[in-house]
């Protein structure tokens, strides 16, 4: 229980941290450095920790330069049509020039959405000892042969 507890507050900091990146860009867009230091800091903690963080938490972030995406002040998101007539969502980071693509696809479901993925509904094994096959001769005394 005491890894529950201390993982319960690193999510804790890290979502102090992520939503603290956000005030300080919808009071002073200006400010994007405080901003971007937030967000290395939140990143390497959860690297050091190894803690796998929300991917709707991970697309607002660059991977490059560690800002936070805000459409409008520190990105641009732009709707392209991709091959095969893919239309993708590009979002382009204004510090570092990065850009990202999102497939626009209203049935597309996350890994961590479905519901194979979480832990309570996979599949347990029985837990049964193993046990050899009824076609194998047992291992036991040799039976007794009858004498004629």
């Amino acid at each position: 229980m005491a890894g529950n507890l201390k993982d319960k507050e690193a999510y804790q900091r890290l979502n102090f941290l992520y939503q603290a990146a956000h005030c300080v860009l919808s009071e002073t867009p200006e400010n994007v450095e405080l901003a971007r230091f937030y967000c290395y800091t939140q990143k390497t903690i959860a690297k050091r920790l190894v803690l796998r963080q929300d991917p709707s938490v991970k697309r607002t972030l660059c991977k490059k330069c560690c800002s936070l995406l805000v459409p409008g002040v520190t990105a641009t998101v732009r709707q392209r049509r991709g091959k095969r007539r893919n239309c993708m969502t590009v979002l382009r980071c204004l510090s570092c020039g990065q850009s990202r693509r999102f497939l626009n696809n209203p049935e597309h479901c996350l890994w961590v959405d479905k519901p194979e993925a979480q832990l309570e509904n996979q599949f347990k094994p029985e837990q049964v000892p193993f046990t050899k096959s009824q076609n194998e001769k047992p291992d036991g005394p040799v039976s007794q042969k009858s004498s004629t």
